[in-house]
């Protein structure tokens, strides 16, 4: 299997991609964290008249839905210029074009763990604790992670051709950010619309985050299923889009 096989080359991109992700900025790594907290604070101060009163622990609620959306916004984005940003590597050698995308959604992905990472000291610091469940934080995570990973394919191959999809796809990101659960409860969704928002896979996944971090229970085991089909589904799709799609990769860039 190719990724056994170039498993080296990824990691290299991984780490390189981290280094030129951090190394340019002052704090470094650091405005990784700041980002979230600062955001989460101006969210509060908007949103915590409306919706605090109905949200336990209406702060750590916003970070954690703040904290797992970015790795969704981010990671996509930043995968989006994969295979336009290398041309050298996509036009003089021969390399699973697919490695270039695994390389940056990794490096996203391991920003997003230690991102998650600091989330474990504010849990207690602001009351909620940690309990078991938060060993589930990994496999919600690898779940994720395929979301995350078959949504980047299909945005890298498309931009191959269509050099736009940039601007619209920043556009969805802010739509997204809304259509999810991140600054209000659930329970504010009319039901009669919920069956429709219940087919954002985000919005499953933010809710098995604060799960397993903020409510200290364990996950319906349908919900997981649905999660994880979702997860395996959007995988293939863009695994599927690629291949198709990157026969051409060389003419078009």
């Amino acid at each position: 299997m190719w990724i056994f096989e170039y498993r080296e080359l990824i990691k290299i991109l991984t780490i390189s991609d981290l280094k030129v992700k951090y190394q340019s900025s002052v704090l470094g790594f650091a405005w990784s964290l700041l980002n979230p907290l600062l955001m989460m604070l101006v969210l509060y101060l908007v949103f915590s008249n409306v919706f605090n009163a109905n949200q336990d622990n209406f702060a750590l609620y916003l970070l954690i839905g703040i904290v797992s959306w970015r790795f969704m916004a981010i990671g996509s984005s930043a995968a989006m210029g994969a295979i336009v940003g290398k041309p050298s590597l996509v036009n003089k050698i021969y390399i699973p074009r697919q490695v270039l995308v695994t390389s940056v959604v990794l490096s996203n992905l391991i920003s997003s763990i230690l991102e998650f990472l600091v989330l474990v000291p504010l849990l207690i610091i602001l009351g909620a604790g940690i309990s078991p469940y938060i060993l589930l934080f990994p496999f919600i995570h690898m779940i994720y992670f395929l979301i995350v990973y078959g949504i980047s394919l299909i945005l890298a191959a498309l931009y191959v051709y269509y050099r736009d999809l940039n601007q619209i796809w920043d556009v969805l990101i802010q739509i997204g950010f809304f259509l999810s659960p991140i600054v209000y409860p659930l329970s504010t969704v009319p039901p009669k619309y919920l069956d429709y928002y219940m087919l954002n896979p985000m919005t499953a996944l933010i809710q098995r985050y604060r799960d397993v971090l903020l409510y200290h229970q364990l996950p319906a085991p349908q919900d997981v299923a649905v999660t994880i089909a979702a997860g395996l589904f959007i995988m293939v799709v863009g695994t599927l889009v690629f291949k198709k799609l990157e026969r051409r990769f060389a003419e078009e860039i």
